[in-house]
């Protein structure tokens, strides 16, 4: 992870630790944070792919690293649809 900005590399390690551990697609990293404790990263995984791809399954994972950006865990946080609508809180 060295020589990038250190949110960046903890995104671009979760995407492919996801890929490994899911044995899924990601479809797209939804959000990274600092916590006290190191980094929350949620994705969203294609759990089922479907015609249309509107109906494509969509898990929702929450993976917790370290500091270092070692993972320490992670767990899916829900499922939908594609075309369900999402409200998402953003943060400024």
């Amino acid at each position: 992870m060295t020589g990038k900005p250190k949110i960046q590399a903890i995104s671009e390690n979760s995407f492919v630790m996801a890929e490994t551990l899911f044995k899924k697609k990601v479809d797209s990293i939804v959000s990274v944070s600092r916590d006290g404790e190191g980094w929350m990263v949620e994705s969203e995984v294609l759990e089922r792919k479907a015609v249309p791809d509107t109906q494509d399954i969509l898990g929702k994972y929450e993976m917790k690293f370290d500091d270092v950006g070692e993972l320490q865990g992670y767990r899916r946080i829900g499922l939908r649809h594609r075309s369900d609508m999402e409200v998402v809180e953003e943060e400024v």
